[in-house]
C-alpha cells in the first residue's frame, strides 16, 4: 500500500488513461502476494479461482463506492474507523493459521485411512472483506482524485480500475502457478496466508492509532 509514489502517476501529458493506470498500479502492489496466497491456497479446489475473482471485485467495488461517494460529499466511514478496518485481515489471518491447523490434522488423518480431503479454499465474502481493508488507505488517495476528476473523468478511472482488477487477479493467479513458486506456495502457502492477514491487520490498527496504538 505504497501511495506515497502515488504523485508520480500524474505526470504531464499522460491521458487519464494512463493517469488511472499508474494510480491503481502504485497503490495496489500488495494486492499481487495476497492473491497469489488466495489462489495457491484454492488449488485444485473447485470454484476456488472464481471465488478469488469474485470477492477482489467485491471488495474493490466497496472501495471505489465508498471513495467515490466521499469525493461525491457523501461519508460513509467516518476517519477515525478507517484504522479499525485492520480488524477485518487479523480475525481472518487468525481464522486462516486455525483452519491451517485443521486441515493438516484432517489430511493426516485422510492418509491413514485413504480418504479424500474435503474441497475448501478462499470464500468470496472472505477475499472481499481483505481487499476491501487493505485498500483503506488507498481512499487517502481515491477521494481527491475523483473530487477533482469531474464526472467524465471519474468514470473512465472506476473502468480502468475494474478491468486493471482482471488483470492483477490474472497475474496472481500467474505468479501462484509458476512451478517453482506454486511448489513452495504448496509447501508454505498455509502458514505464509495467515502470517501475511495478521500482519496487514496489525499494520492498518497500528498505523491508524486504533486502540490508542
Amino acid at each position: 500500500m505504497d501511495v506515497g509514489v502515488a504523485g508520480q502517476a500524474f505526470a504531464p501529458g499522460v491521458g487519464v488513461v494512463g493517469q488511472a493506470a499508474g494510480l491503481f498500479a502504485v497503490t495496489n502492489v500488495d494486492d499481487l502476494l495476497i492473491l497469489a496466497l488466495f489462489f495457491a491456497q484454492g488449488a485444485g479446489r473447485k470454484g476456488a479461482a472464481a471465488r478469488v475473482v469474485a470477492g477482489q471485485y467485491l471488495g474493490f467495488l466497496g472501495i471505489l463506492a465508498v471513495a467515490a461517494a466521499t469525493a461525491l460529499g457523501a461519508t460513509f466511514l467516518p476517519e477515525p474507523v478507517l484504522p479499525y478496518l485492520g480488524l477485518l485481515p487479523l480475525a481472518l489471518g487468525l481464522k486462516a493459521a486455525w483452519q491451517a491447523w485443521r486441515d493438516h490434522r484432517r489430511d493426516g488423518d485422510a492418509e491413514e485411512t485413504g480418504e479424500a480431503a474435503p474441497a475448501g479454499g478462499p470464500r468470496a465474502l472472505e477475499v472481499a472483506a481483505v481487499t476491501f481493508a487493505n485498500g483503506g488507505d488507498n481512499l487517502g488517495v481515491y477521494v481527491p482524485v475523483f473530487a477533482t476528476a469531474g464526472a467524465g473523468s471519474m468514470t473512465v478511472y472506476v473502468i480502468v480500475f475494474l478491468v486493471l482488477v482482471a488483470v492483477w487477479c490474472a497475474a496472481g493467479r500467474l505468479f501462484a502457478t509458476r512451478p517453482l513458486v506454486a511448489r513452495a506456495l504448496s509447501r508454505w502457502g498455509h502458514v505464509l496466508l495467515p502470517v501475511v492477514l495478521i500482519g496487514i491487520g496489525v499494520l492498518i490498527l497500528v498505523e491508524g492509532g486504533a486502540f490508542g496504538l
